[in-house]
């Protein structure tokens, strides 16, 4: 295997030249002005200092852009990933001790490795059991939780708990001690951020300014908010008025170190962990699809496993948290022309250099501008509508998606997430236990069969044509013994039946056993049993075994081949039973 292959930089850094280079550090300027205020926000959300949010834009994006594979996925903390880490990391120590921060240092490196061991043994698979509607009604949830904690921070009100139920309690109980001052800092930075996401653009196109730079501006439009009430903080005092404000934030970057291993601090983690890798994948490597389609790009998921991997770790050296490919922002960098991952490399010096001179600054940032940036970002978040579209399509994904949405507001992140995986699986076996089987018919000058209850179909009289449309495992297998033997029972002219296999696709012992055992019960009663349109692959697993010696009807290329052989079996009854037939199967 080429080395490039695991490191993808190998394969693009050849090709780098002077107009990637532009596209890149323009992109990233954009999106290093957006993930200024988002990093400070997600890491209050996440219930760390807001300089670690800053840590965890750095060194991630470097990792990401030697070993991913997206040139448009921008990594870094993310909304429903830092409320994970909040749940996760509260529960082992308080938060603002140095056990708080240690424990989320251990969880990206715990994610990390997870991630990486994943990419390594190919195990991207892995993220399938996370179906879209579960994800929607998980995202959905986090959405409005993560919205709801924020409400103190708005109003300058205690809030706690990390499922809704709590945080309602928590903000009825303090809703009589609102800082009128926070409220309204909180009220202007909400305005003003909502405004600039819906009409500024508008607004300064009515100007004539050119398109891009109306962008620029909308992109630093936060950083805007973010220095508007910072002054307001300074001229009026807000901080001696109560208004909650960041306060004094460590200049320059943490050394590189490794988080103390604390055996059960571990060992609580590592299904938090595991849950935070898998969702962070998820999201990730949707928006990284997504995006690379637009630019016919190809994303391999198990390199992205690696990315991913290298990045957590690498938040983890560099004093951060579990970190993501984010939405918002690599969308903004995928229209601010990212050409390159390097242009996520780019962006980490941004991030770098603001943590090296703008950090005195932030002491006199009120948090409610931080909360309102939290809200505004996870409002795109909900999406209602999968619930009335699960509804109208498939009941059983309904539940699912309300599995996941309630147990996720009501019970919290982890409890959520694992019921709606839970549901997935068992909507999964319930259908594929109760497979889907047609008695079929020919269609009238046709070589075709079809099902009997949606077309105007010939039968034979005599013969049963069944066919199985789910491959045959040991949750359906006796299934089919019922359904074959319930139909030959209420037909007593059967001589033959036929089972159509065109959608079998594999079947395993529990399911042969069935299939025996079905051979032997039409025995008893006098009816052949034929197959037709075996797939090769279950066809090579079928030669040799008992079953085959024993079956006391054929096995067919095509279903009509195998009536034909019926019509011939029942014409040589009289005289003397016709010899079996037997067709190569392809």
């Amino acid at each position: 295997m080429q080395l490039k292959t695991y490191f993808p930089i190998l394969g693009w850094g050849r090709r780098y030249n002077r107009q990637t280079l532009t596209s890149d550090l323009v992109a990233a300027v954009i999106v290093t002005i957006m993930l200024i205020p988002q990093s400070l926000a997600y890491a209050l959300l996440a219930g760390l200092p807001p300089e670690v949010g800053l840590y965890a834009s750095v060194l991630p994006l470097v990792a990401y852009a030697v070993f991913g594979t997206s040139s448009a996925l921008a990594v870094g903390p993310v909304a429903v990933v830092s409320l994970m880490t909040a749940a996760a990391v509260g529960k082992l120590a308080a938060e603002g001790t140095a056990d708080y921060a240690s424990a989320a240092i251990l969880l990206a490196l715990l994610s990390g490795a997870m991630l990486t061991v994943m990419g390594l043994f190919r195990l991207g698979f892995i993220a399938n059991f996370l179906s879209h509607p579960v994800i929607s009604g998980f995202i959905t949830a986090s959405g409005i939780i993560i919205a709801t904690s924020q409400v103190g921070g708005l109003l300058g009100i205690k809030t706690e708990g990390h499922a809704l139920p709590d945080l309602v309690m928590s903000i009825t109980a303090n809703i009589g001690t609102i800082n009128w001052n926070t409220a309204a800092v909180g009220a202007v930075a909400l305005g003003l951020l909502l405004w600039i996401r819906l009409d500024l653009k508008n607004w300064l196109n009515r100007f004539g300014l050119p398109k891009g730079v109306a962008t620029i501006i909308v992109r630093a439009g936060p950083v805007v908010v973010v220095f508007l009430t910072m002054a307001w903080s300074a001229l009026f005092d807000l901080g001696g008025k109560g208004v909650a404000l960041v306060g004094q934030v460590p200049q320059g970057l943490p050394m590189l170190s490794l988080p103390s291993f604390n055996l059960d601090t571990m060992q609580a983690l590592l299904l938090p962990a595991l849950i935070i890798s898998v969702v962070g994948f998820v999201e990730s490597i949707s928006v990284a699809q997504t995006l690379a389609a637009k630019r016919r790009e190809r994303i391999d998921p198990n390199q992205e496993l690696i990315g991913l991997g290298a990045s957590n770790l690498a938040a983890a050296i560099g004093g951060g948290y579990p970190v993501t490919g984010g939405f918002a922002r690599s969308v903004v960098n995928f229209d601010a022309g990212a050409a390159t991952p390097a242009a996520g490399a780019f962006t980490a010096i941004g991030i770098a250099g603001a943590t090296l001179l703008l950090t005195p600054f932030l002491a006199l940032l009120p948090k409610a501008t931080l909360a309102a940036t939290i809200v505004l970002a996870v409002l795109t978040l909900v999406d209602f509508s999968i619930l009335k579209r699960a509804w109208a399509y498939s009941k059983a994904d309904f539940a699912a998606v309300a599995a996941t949405l309630a147990g996720t507001l009501l019970l919290g992140v982890e409890v959520g997430i694992s019921l709606g995986v839970a549901t997935s699986i068992l909507v999964f076996l319930y259908r594929s236990s109760q497979p889907h089987a047609a008695v079929v018919g020919r269609v009238p000058g046709t070589e075709h069969y079809r099902n009997v209850k949606r077309h105007k179909v010939d039968t034979v009289p005599g013969v049963l044509s069944i066919r199985i449309d789910e491959s045959l495992y040991f949750a359906n297998a006796r299934y089919l013994e019922d359904l074959i033997q319930a139909q030959v029972a209420a037909d007593p002219e059967v001589k033959d039946v036929v089972l159509m296999c065109s959608a079998v696709n594999s079947i395993d012992m529990s399911a042969l056993e069935s299939l025996e055992a079905i051979q032997q019960h039409l025995g008893d009663m006098g009816v052949r049993l034929h197959l037709s349109e075996v797939k090769g692959p279950v066809m090579d697993r079928l030669t040799g075994t008992e079953f085959l010696h024993h079956l006391s009807g054929g096995v067919h290329l095509s279903q009509h081949q195998a009536m034909a052989a019926t019509a011939a079996l029942r014409l040589a009854e009289p005289t003397h039973p016709a010899p079996l037939l037997r067709e190569a199967m392809t």
